[in-house]
């Protein structure tokens, strides 16, 4: 394929990822975080969808669908009881079209954005600070790094 930034035309057969072609880039993100923290939230359940319904919209005070890119549903671990009542799993929402419009207008690649808002997403399961998932993040980033270069067996 030709250069999209020196020929303007190489666009053209170009497509915006899929639901299912998201949900595998998120799949793949999440088998590079580090271990420990894919291990404990091994019950989590990732879906990915065009946009939020128009009750989460509510409940978020959210005023356009484009302002959510993510979202947990569920009962962290920290808030989690044995004495609970059988609850519906934890779930990670990705919502492909805001996704797709933060990318659009901003200079992080696709892959950076869903693992931005993945690991925000799966902080909100552990109860973690911004600095936490922050320091995920990099970890991650690190792992990425070194895989590229060969130095990760």
């Amino acid at each position: 394929m030709a250069d999209p930034v020196s020929d303007p035309l190489a666009w053209r057969p170009l497509k915006a990822p899929s639901l299912a072609e998201l949900e595998v880039l998120a799949d793949e993100i999440l088998t590079h975080l580090p271990r420990r923290f894919r291990e404990l939230c091994a019950d989590v359940v990732i879906q990915v969808d065009d946009f939020p319904t128009d009750e989460v919209l509510d409940q978020m005070g959210a005023e356009s669908e484009f302002d959510l890119l993510g979202l947990f549903q569920g009962v962290g671990l920290p808030f989690r009881s044995e004495s609970s009542p059988v609850q519906m799993p934890n779930m990670i929402w990705l919502y492909r079209r805001p996704i797709l419009d933060y990318w659009a207008e901003h200079e992080e690649s696709l892959g950076a954005i869903v693992r931005h808002v993945l690991v925000h997403e799966i902080g909100h399961h552990f109860g973690l600070s911004d600095d936490d998932m922050a320091a995920i993040e990099a970890s991650a980033e690190d792992a990425e790094g070194q895989e590229a270069k060969g130095t990760v067996s």
